[in-house]
């Protein structure tokens, strides 16, 4: 594989046949302006009738000396805790953790002892409690979510009063030091929200959180959203999804396993014997968890 700017050659790279997802890098300051980046193969054609293809499924840049966005590796081991007292103890590469919850101290104190740290919020619904509560209009809280009392839906379409909510929460989450984010309840327009949102409605929120989490150095997982995997695959850095195994679905978040991604999974009711087996044949870093999301943990050895 031949890459080239401007047809000057930048790099070229050996593609190995028994590997379907390959990353590549290089440094390059170019002045600016317009420019043509091309990738190619050195020998797209083998005999008469069959020619070699090659698919780009990321091209990242930089501005100089801008450290690139972390993307975890799909056997990075993790650790989600919304509730209690962080435990800093656990063996894990990964900490999943609230954005208003966790003070910038803790996140220094994971990444001294060489964890990545992720911010939880929640991007498609209305928390009552929050420190930015207030921030939320009337008119883009909808109904209230099934079995949480205290979250109303919000209005994804309204873009121009929750884009400046949600970049500021960004930008908290960067302050404080995260390496990424999830953002929560971003599959609205499959629910009973009080709006008429649609699946394009649902696409361009959802492409919004993935660039603004991007231009502030972020990496950024899709929670759930199942439908539309294959579309936000090209967006998302890795993937969180809850109960996939017990709904029998996960089959939908393959794309992010073809893509060399991550796949994240916490199944809630069943054991550990039902679905480990299963997620490590698929590619997925998964483990059992109580539905308060507190410490304990049972993960997939």
């Amino acid at each position: 594989m031949i890459v080239a700017l401007n047809g000057a050659r930048l790099f070229s790279s050996r593609v190995i046949r028994s590997r379907s997802v390959i990353t590549v890098s290089t440094r390059k300051t170019v002045a600016a302006g317009m420019h043509t980046l091309t990738v190619r193969l050195a020998n797209p054609k083998r005999g008469r009738d069959c020619v070699r293809s090659l698919r780009v499924g990321r091209l990242a840049l930089g501005a100089a000396g801008a450290s690139p966005i972390w993307q975890p590796a799909q056997r990075t081991t993790w650790q989600w805790q919304l509730t209690g007292r962080i435990d800093q103890s656990v063996a894990a590469q990964m900490y999943d953790v609230d954005l208003q919850d966790s003070p910038a101290g803790l996140v220094a104190s994971l990444h001294a002892k060489g964890r990545r740290v992720v911010c939880y919020l929640s991007a498609g619904s209305f928390e009552d409690g929050r420190p930015d509560a207030g921030d939320f209009p009337a008119a883009v809280l909808g109904e209230t979510m099934d079995g949480w009392p205290d979250e109303r839906w919000l209005d994804i379409r309204r873009l121009d009063v929750l884009g400046p909510i949600m970049e500021r929460r960004l930008d908290q989450c960067r302050a404080k030091g995260f390496d990424g984010v999830e953002p929560d309840n971003v599959d609205g327009y499959r629910n009973r929200t009080g709006f008429p949102l649609s699946a394009a409605d649902q696409l361009r929120y959802n492409r919004f959180l993935a660039r603004a989490a991007h231009a502030r150095g972020l990496s950024i997982g899709l929670k759930n959203d199942l439908d539309q995997v294959k579309a936000l695959e090209p967006d998302f850095d890795w993937a969180i999804n809850e109960e996939c195994f017990h709904y029998d679905e996960c089959e939908a978040l393959a794309p992010f396993v073809r893509a060399g991604k991550a796949v994240f999974n916490v199944e809630y009711s069943l054991p550990p014997a039902a679905f480990c087996a299963k997620a490590k044949a698929m590619g997925f870093m998964s483990m059992r968890k109580a539905l308060s999301l507190d410490a304990s943990r049972t993960p997939c050895g």
